[in-house]
């Protein structure tokens, strides 16, 4: 789910230039009212507490990482740069990410998994960040993130039940709101985030995976695709593999994206791992973390070399000719230093 960037961020990526911020309120708004609905109507099965601790410790955990970096760099925090707009502006990653903790998790009445989840995911995109362009980005989904490292540290949590987001509704209504999140979904995608091949390749890679399992392995293949069914699904597919910050913006790197998270949740069903929509985006955004960070390594290094080789070397002293003599010429060693 979509997060903002540091100050020095990239600014090829149109998105970062001209949608990001549209994107983002527009996303933090229906969260928002998501979350509202499913807890009065819909039948979300979490207390009222948990989506109001989840925003606390997101929106604490990013004041927090906002006030060390400004006592790092010297600088005046962004939050206090434009007035109330700018205030509420620069809250909205932590609206949707502590939101979108408390949402998918499911910790019983257990309230410290949901702060958790929500500390981790705003700490991630401050903490864990590769260079891009002319500064950096974080490259793990922060709210992915968060409910991964929370399924992996406390096993007797899990994922809110499909059913919950859908519970109360009954005829037309069970279809409407899939229906609605779809096209709410594909609309800030193609408009704003610009992400529809990864989203067109990772739905169709899914069902190739389910495919390929029923081929070779005899998985049942209504079992296979039955995921595709579920609302939790939906809102993964359209709100959280599409992140743009933590995913490529070429076409070509998109549709390598898309097709290694449906590949990593295929191998892990294989392997019977659960959670393997979550697992499965962590691995491969962490693979693609790394191979930035490589690029970045190798591009700095080249750059020191360039450097180095284009300062003049000053003479050597036993190649000071005497007087009255020329100086021979220096024999040059190709070696920067």
């Amino acid at each position: 789910m979509s997060t903002t960037t540091q100050p020095g961020a990239p600014t090829a990526d149109k998105w970062y230039k001209v949608d990001r911020l549209g994107g983002l309120r527009r996303f933090a708004i229906a969260i928002t009212v998501f979350n509202i609905v499913g807890h009065l109507w819909l039948g979300f099965e979490q207390s009222w507490a948990q989506p109001l601790v989840g925003l606390a410790a997101a929106y604490t955990m990013e004041l927090l990482m906002e006030l060390i970096d400004c006592w790092q760099t010297k600088r005046r925090p962004r939050f206090l740069d434009g007035g109330v707009q700018k205030f509420i502006d620069f809250f909205l990653p932590a609206q949707i990410s502590g939101l979108a903790c408390s949402m998918l998790l499911y910790a019983n009445d257990r309230l410290m998994p949901i702060a958790f989840a929500a500390a981790v995911a705003i700490a991630s995109k401050h903490v864990l960040r590769t260079k891009m362009g002319n500064g950096t980005r974080h490259f793990l989904n922060p709210s992915n993130f968060g409910i991964t490292m929370t399924l992996l540290l406390f096993p007797w949590v899990g994922i809110a039940m499909p059913y919950h987001f859908t519970e109360n509704l009954t005829g037309i209504g069970n279809v409407l709101l899939p229906c609605f999140i779809i096209v709410s979904g594909s609309f800030l995608n193609i408009r704003y985030t610009r992400r529809w091949p990864l989203l067109v390749t990772w739905l169709g890679c899914f069902v190739a995976q389910a495919l390929l399992r029923h081929w070779i392995l005899g998985t049942s293949l209504t079992a296979a695709l039955m995921p595709m069914s579920g609302v939790a699904f939906i809102l993964f597919t359209f709100y959280m593999v599409t992140d743009p910050p933590t995913t490529p913006s070429s076409t070509k790197a998109q549709i390598m994206f898309g097709a290694s998270v449906a590949a990593a949740y295929g191998l892990l069903m294989v392997s019977h791992i659960v959670f393997g929509l979550f697992f499965g985006l962590t691995i491969v955004c962490s693979i693609r973390g790394l191979y930035l960070y490589a690029i970045a390594r190798a591009a700095g290094r080249h750059r020191e070399q360039s450097e180095a080789t284009a300062q003049p070397s000053a003479p050597a002293p036993h190649m000071v000719a005497p007087a009255g003599r020329a100086a021979p010429e220096p024999v040059m060693s190709g070696r920067a230093d």
